[in-house]
Parts: C-alpha cells; structure tokens; sequence
C-alpha cells in the first residue's frame, strides 16, 4: 500500500507513511538483531515505491507492483530472486495492484483500471484522526503471458474485483469481489469455471491465501460490530469506501466451511500467509503500536488455533505481505527498514529460520 493512495489490497501502507509532526525516526539496521527467525536479509529493490511482491511457483521470479519510472501509481513488474532484471509487465495505464503467477508460470493473473481509462483512479484523501480505504469499482481482473502479452480479462463482472490467489495444487483461484453486493471472498477453477461465493456475513472479507496442501484459506475479515458500526460500513460501502481500523485473521476450509477467528488483537491484522509447515500463519500488524492506534507494521506469527504469538520484524516503520518461497527457505516480504526517502518501501529477502 508511497504515492497519492494505494490499490485496494495495499492501503495499510498509507497508515505507516501519514504525515506527522515528529521528527523522523533514525534508519533502522537491515536486520535487528532480535528477528532470530531472518536470517542474510537483502534489499531486492533501489528505487520507487514498491508493494506486494510473490514468489512464482518455480521460486524463479517474483511479481511485484511499484511506483516508479514517471508513472503517478502501481504498475506491475516482475524480476529474477535476486533483484535483476526488474520489467514492467503492464500496460502503463490506470493502477494495478496483486499479481500472482498461475500454474505453470507462463502467465500471470492481476488487478487493473486500466479498462476505464489511463489515469490513476483517487481515493479520499488522508484525513487526522479517519482512515478509510477506497473501493475502486474500475478494478477488474486479467490474465497475461508474464511479460504481459496476450492480455485477457478474466470474470468481468461489476464493481471492485482484486487480490487474487492461486492454490498450490494448481486447481482454483480467489479473490475478493462485489459481484454479490458485499465485499466477500469468491473461488473458481483456474479456467474460470465453478465460480462459488465462500462468504456472506457483512463486512470486509479480503486477501485470502491457501495453506500448502491447499486445504485451508487464511484471510483478513472488517466485521462491524452492533447496529451503529453495520449503518457506517453499509453507508461507506455505498460510497465504495471502507473502515478498517480494525481486522482480524481468519481461517476456513478450501470450500468455504468450517469458518474461524485466529487473531484476537487491537487495530489492524492482514496480509496472512500460512507457514511453510501449514501450522501458523505470519501476517503484518500495528497491534503493539499505540494498542493498534499506531503507524508502526511488524510481522507477526500464529498458530492456527491463535496461540503462540510471536514477533517476527523489530524494525518498525512498515513491515508486511509476507510470502514464503516454494521451498519454504525464503521470506519475502515490504519493508520500509533502512528508508531511501519519505514513504519509500522495499521488496525484501532473507533466509527463514523457523
């Protein structure tokens, strides 16, 4: 989520790089020496604002979206693991936001306004003391061969359609979508078959994640809490704008069952990715920051039944989208550690010790 305001998936960015009137913080270490499960961490990124980066199935590449280059908002890139070879892969129009790379690795499915027009859509702007996000309903989902030809849009549909994911068994996609009036989770096939709905209570639902094996989806959930909270959310939703200040880890089974909260903590839990084992998850969060009030993102671990809470990065700053390496070896994850300039953030790497 750096730039006038992020795609829908990337905003929590904006809440660690808000103006304030404190001095800013000395650069911090490339690695503190209490982030005992990192280990040889490197910046894979020298330049622009960089956000959301995911391995490919081989481990070879890693897609990532970045302000840079002139462009006023995220386009997406992808580059070798260790930092070479950084191409832009699409179009250079509107925003994009949440690649992924599909089985096989020869295409890639994103998030793009591109459709509606060259320019880069805007959200409210920031105001003291009210943090919300922006729908845009102008993002669609679209495939493309990874150097971006051969672009295809894939279930058009109205409204905000984003944050896709693909499971490792290769055989369905999800995502967050509108389709059905809400902001809820949806999974189909990789060939855009059995489109299912896999929530429906009101509220945000968004950036889910399958385990290892596949049989598990990890994502963040904005659930307003009492008639007052559920009259706000329907009424920002009307004007395609959300609320979270508050979000939760949940986990369910791959076809939508067996729905439950894993993370119980003040302010902001998202961005989960499950372990390499498939037992916890790792996730970005500012709950030990001001109980949650705060703009300083860290990692975090879980276990599946939300015991064994554990801090992962000590740097502050902004510190989140986890994801791990096919061979469970490598973290990759944004970090705005050591900051070239105001509201910088950095794809890093680094040797994961569990």
């Amino acid at each position: 989520m750096n730039r006038k305001i992020l795609a829908f998936l990337c905003p929590l960015l904006l809440l660690a790089q808000a103006p304030t009137p404190a001095a800013a913080p000395a650069p911090s270490p490339l690695l503190d020496t209490r982030e005992v499960h990192l280990r040889a961490v490197k910046k894979l990124t020298a330049t622009g604002s960089n956000a959301e980066a995911y391995w490919s199935n081989s481990g070879q590449k890693i897609i990532f979206q970045s302000t840079r280059d002139g462009y006023p908002c995220d386009q997406l890139f992808v580059m070798n693991p260790d930092g070479t070879d950084q191409k832009r892969v699409s179009t250079g129009s509107g925003r994009v936001t949440c690649g992924w790379f599909l089985p096989g690795d020869k295409r890639i499915i994103f998030a793009s306004t591109h459709g509606a027009g060259a320019s880069c859509p805007e959200g409210p702007p920031y105001t003291p003391g009210k943090y919300q996000w922006p729908v845009f309903q102008d993002f669609e989902l679209y495939t493309a061969n990874v150097d971006g030809s051969d672009l295809k849009p894939f279930l058009p549909a109205a409204g905000y359609d984003a944050e896709a994911t693909v499971s490792p068994n290769g055989r369905w996609i999800i995502f967050t979508s509108q389709r059905g009036g809400d902001v809820d989770i949806w999974r189909v096939d990789v060939d855009g078959r059995n489109l299912m709905r896999l929530t429906d209570r009101l509220g945000y639902d968004g950036g889910a994640v399958f385990s290892p094996d596949s049989k598990l989806i990890a994502w963040r959930t904005n659930y307003p809490q009492g008639e007052a909270a559920t009259l706000k959310y329907q009424e920002l939703l009307k004007q395609n704008l959300v609320e979270p200040m508050a979000m939760d880890i949940w986990v369910m089974n791959a076809d939508g069952t067996g729905k439950r909260q894993v993370t119980r903590l003040p302010g902001a839990a998202f961005a989960p990715i499950f372990t390499p084992d498939g037992k916890g998850i790792v996730f970005g969060s500012n709950h030990h920051d001001d109980q949650g009030r705060g703009r300083g993102f860290d990692l975090f671990r879980i276990n599946l039944d939300g015991t064994g809470l554990e801090r992962i990065t000590w740097t502050g700053v902004f510190n989140s989208f986890p994801h791990f390496s096919p061979d469970g070896r490598k973290l990759l994850w944004i970090s705005g550690r050591t900051p070239r300039g105001p509201r910088q953030f950095d794809v890093c790497v680094a040797e994961w010790l569990p």
